[in-house]
């Protein structure tokens, strides 16, 4: 008797537990709504039907690990574990590309502590991830993006913060340290320092007078942003979130991406960003005079798809590479002007070599178009990145863009609309300038500003720096490339993109020099509107996979009559 008591008893309660979550009228409505279709796997179709009633998938666990880039370089890759109908699943992963601000021709010494910087800063990354980031945002639903960053965000101003007040305690130690010194040397005061005395220079008046000019100095150059260590792990924790979200979502993360932009409202349409493919990487530390070019980018008409774009600037490349090889055989006209044989590929997944002048450079740029029937300016335009903070010689207060030879900034903006109206094919100009001399990127945008782009990119700092009261604290530019690295979040891209959007600036998403295989970027810049993408060259795997994602997207967009 007590045991069928006991049993009624628990019928009693199953039947009230399944009523309530009213599992008999959504059993009785998958029956009737799958008896009709007789699907084969009913099963399957069941679970289906009854999936999209089960709880949200939920963030359990965060997983850091250090792995390597596409230059050998330590990094980060952070995986996203969800608690998905009561089970622990792995739902996705990314890896961060790094970005270093050694310029080509630093000492052996800055570039061994830079690579110490950098693997302690990926260990310190990995540590956040599987410790304070995991615990933090578990129970977090990974399609809630904006709270997810928000809570990124605090976390990090919080380490910034203890970085600040470490720092003060080390000064206020040292401070003390100076003055036990000072006291008990008992030094006498230092003389008055004299200020330092305006430059200037002798020009030349009627009648042999020689008149003294005072010379305006250059602005100094601003000191780098410090980057924290452990930054790497707020920016692929954000990304990995929004890759988990857009699985879980089952749609393409460009298409994830866009929705969070236009407050989840689906585009209609879609259009794919401009590929800058790097062809050339001069070197400017070589044995060639030209300095002034770093990278050399083929930018394809409008008119072509992005799949016939790249057809045909992998035709020009292997030209070049046919001229490079063979700079006997690129005929009698060139005599005066043979570049050196290249030099290999690059880290920027291109030909590397150097030459001895501009002219020199895009006369062999033309040859090599020319000899497959394209012309610059119709078939194919050029972008060059002059990275123009490499060129200033602090102690001359000039550019040095060729050997020997230098430019002040006012003589550079002068030189520059020299080059853009001889060589009209040139419709973008990337760093041509420091991001110090606001005066003359005024300048040039006045001048040039009609006939070709002008972006800043080393220009535009830090993403975290970018954005002043809802405006682009940067120097007037056209433009401006926007890298994935560090700190960067995904709400501030799209927040940001927002901003230049508003401004007519164009949003140029741009590879670090440090690239992964991760994809990522290339979906985001789909996703953000942008209008160019700059991924380097054709001939690294690292790189080489984000064109082919985006041959994807192009074929995928199309497919669904979404490719504008």
């Amino acid at each position: 008797m007590e045991a069928a008591a006991r049993l009624g008893r628990l019928r009693r309660e199953a039947a009230e537990y399944y009523r309530g979550h009213r599992v008999p009228e959504r059993m009785e409505e998958a029956l009737n709504a799958l008896f009709p279709l007789c699907p084969e796997d009913l099963y399957g179709e069941l679970a289906n039907y009854l999936s999209k009633f089960s709880k949200a998938p939920v963030i359990c666990k965060l997983v850091g690990r250090k792995v390597f880039d596409g230059v050998g370089q330590p990094t980060l890759e952070v995986e996203i574990y969800c608690t998905v109908k009561n089970y622990e699943k792995r739902i996705c992963s990314t890896v961060m590309a790094t970005h270093s601000q050694i310029p080509e021709n630093a000492l052996p010494e800055t570039i061994e502590a830079d690579a110490k910087e950098r693997n302690d800063s990926v260990h310190t990354a990995v540590e956040w991830v599987n410790e304070s980031l995991s615990t933090m945002l578990r129970g977090l639903e990974p399609t809630d993006q904006c709270q997810a960053d928000k809570m990124l965000g605090e976390y990090f101003a919080n380490k910034v913060e203890e970085k600040r007040e470490i720092e003060k305690e080390e000064e206020v130690g040292q401070e003390g340290e100076e003055e036990e010194e000072e006291e008990a040397a008992k030094v006498a005061p230092a003389p008055a320092l004299r200020p330092p005395t305006p430059k200037s220079k002798q020009k030349k008046g009627g009648k042999g007078k020689k008149v003294l000019v005072e010379v305006k100095p250059i602005p100094p150059a601003e000191p780098a942003e410090p980057v924290l260590s452990g930054s790497l792990a707020i920016g692929g924790t954000s990304l990995a979130i929004a890759r988990a979200a857009a699985t879980i979502r089952r749609v393409p993360l460009y298409l994830h991406t866009a929705l969070l932009k236009h407050n989840q409202e689906t585009p209609k349409e879609m259009t794919l960003p401009l590929p800058m493919v790097t062809l050339l990487n001069c070197e400017k530390n070589s044995s060639t005079k030209l300095k002034l070019v770093k990278e050399v980018m083929f930018i394809p008409p409008v008119e072509l798809s992005f799949k016939q774009g790249i057809e045909r600037v992998l035709d020009i490349q292997k030209e070049m590479t046919r001229l490079l090889e063979s700079p006997g055989k690129m005929g009698l006209f060139l005599f005066c002007f043979q570049p050196p044989a290249s030099k290999g590929v690059s880290r920027l997944g291109c030909l590397r070599t150097g030459y001895d002048s501009l002219e020199q450079l895009l006369l062999q740029m033309q040859t090599a178009c020319n000899n497959i029937g394209l012309e610059l300016g119709t078939d194919m335009y050029l972008a060059l990145n002059c990275a123009a903070h490499e060129l200033m010689d602090y102690d001359k207060e000039k550019y040095e863009v060729l050997t020997g030879t230098f430019k002040s900034p006012d003589e550079m903006v002068a030189m520059y609309v020299e080059m853009i109206n001889k060589f009209p094919f040139i419709i973008a100009l990337i760093d041509p300038l420091r991001k110090e001399d606001r005066e003359q990127w005024s300048s040039i945008c006045c001048a040039l500003g009609s006939k070709c782009y002008l972006i800043a990119e080393d220009a535009a700092t830090q993403i975290s720096q970018l954005k002043s009261d809802q405006n682009i604290n940067i120097a007037m530019c056209s433009g401006v490339v926007l890298k994935y690295i560090n700190q960067t979040k995904v709400s501030d891209l799209i927040e940001l993109t927002g901003i230049l959007d508003g401004q007519r600036h164009i949003t140029i998403l741009g590879s670090p020099d440090g690239e992964s295989s991760d994809e990522s970027l290339v979906d985001l810049a789909v996703g953000l509107g942008a209008r160019f993408l700059k991924l380097g060259g054709l001939a690294r795997g690292e790189r080489v996979a984000k064109y082919n994602r985006l041959l994807a997207i192009e074929e995928e967009l199309a497919a669904n009559g979404a490719l504008r």
